[in-house]
């Protein structure tokens, strides 16, 4: 099981150069786990596609049931006072610190592109190209 966070979840679902190594990430360990905070997020990065004309309705529909069929039942509510520990421990945002507080909560690796997560945080966090490089098990 890893923690993915809501970029790791749009490079699977949504096309681009970024896909492949999503795809990599999720053959070597298909158990992903998120903050409910990602359902959000997600729509966001969506509405920047709709408005910027790089995705059609259809598209987002596909990417929208796609990404919460695949995480029902994986998504947790994080304590605030852990998230809150995770903001003090570094200069992250409070909804970055979700994913960082799963993974402390979860005792697993967060598998993320943010280049200030993965900074801050690397006893807990690794890189997404990383992460799809390595060997199966």
């Amino acid at each position: 099981m890893i923690v993915v966070d809501v970029n790791t979840i749009a490079y699977l679902w949504i096309p681009g150069e970024m896909t492949g190594l999503a795809e990599a990430a999720l053959s070597r360990d298909p158990d992903w786990v998120s903050s409910i905070l990602w359902r959000s997020e997600f729509r966001n990065i969506l509405a920047g596609y709709i408005r910027r004309g790089g995705l059609n309705e259809n598209a987002v529909t596909r990417c929208l049931e796609g990404a919460e069929s695949q995480l029902a039942g994986k998504e947790h509510v994080i304590p605030s006072a852990l998230v809150m520990q995770k903001v003090r421990e570094s200069t992250c945002s409070a909804y970055d610190c979700e994913y960082v507080a799963l993974a402390t909560d979860l005792r697993t690796t967060l598998v993320t592109s943010d280049k200030q997560i993965l900074d801050q945080f690397p006893a807990l966090a690794t890189s997404l190209k990383d992460f799809a490089a390595q060997d199966l098990p």
